[in-house]
């Protein structure tokens, strides 16, 4: 069973999902932080990529990946990275990237790099439907590999329906129609947004991201949804204080 919905069926709400990038802020922080963020007790974590035209990410994130580019870091590091770790981390993984990382590396070898890794859940913002339809699909079948597609306030409700029809692990509710990065306080014109997404009655578990960065906006994305994910706000902290300051980061906003 997908490891994500696995988790679901354990516990379905209040779920906690942390995004950082790989090899942010030193080259060899990757285990450091999915090590300390299981012990901090979230839920699943988001494993970014790093990725030099980001189309979703906004400054924050942008600049976490750039600098993991200039420490060195590439698709071959993080699958080792990644590889060291697999026995001792029991908390899912997430592999956050964009589609042409996956076409430059190879779609067979990234895919099984990526199960050789033990995580069998991907989100690649910028895969077509068509494209998922017409060919992705069967070859992530072939890996055993589940694909989570995203939502935004202009998606229409015949694409949510297909998307939610698809969906095996959860739908990705993006916030707001723009890039990554921490927004203050939910609007409430986002809180309809949710609420007419709730009302839908989807099968599919629902998980807000983009713009939730601290307990209260957490505790408003769960009222709707079944988690939510926090990117740049935790960036920003690991950036400023370092792999020590995980736990600290986290446990207020899950307490």
């Amino acid at each position: 069973m997908n490891s994500i919905k696995e988790l679901f069926q354990q516990k379905d709400k209040n779920l906690l999902s942390i995004y950082f990038t790989c090899g942010y802020p030193k080259l060899d922080d990757t285990t450091k932080v999915i090590t300390a963020l299981e012990k901090s007790g979230v839920d699943f974590i988001e494993v970014g990529l790093p990725y030099s035209d980001p189309l979703a990410d906004g400054p924050t994130i942008q600049d976490s990946s750039q600098k993991a580019l200039e420490n060195g870091i590439n698709l071959d590091l993080v699958f080792e990275q990644l590889m060291t770790i697999k026995e001792t981390n029991k908390t899912p993984l997430v592999l956050m990237g964009y589609l042409n990382q996956m076409l430059k590396y190879g779609e067979d070898k990234f895919c099984q790099k990526v199960v050789d890794c033990g995580i069998d859940t991907l989100i690649l913002p910028d895969l077509p439907m068509v494209e998922f339809e017409n060919h992705y699909q069967e070859l992530f079948d072939k890996y055993g590999l589940t694909n989570v597609f995203l939502i935004t306030p202009h998606t229409s409700e015949e694409r949510i329906k297909k998307i939610d029809a698809y969906s095996k692990a959860f739908i990705y509710v993006v916030a707001s129609a723009s890039i990554t990065g921490a927004k203050g306080e939910i609007s409430n014109k986002q809180v309809a947004y949710f609420e007419r997404i709730k009302a839908m009655n989807l099968k599919s578990n629902l998980i807000v991201g983009f713009g939730i960065s601290d307990k209260q906006t957490f505790n408003t994305a769960c009222n709707y949804a079944n988690g939510a994910i926090i990117g740049s706000a935790f960036i920003k902290n690991l950036g400023k204080n370092g792999v020590a300051s995980i736990d600290g980061f986290i446990k207020p906003i899950i307490s």
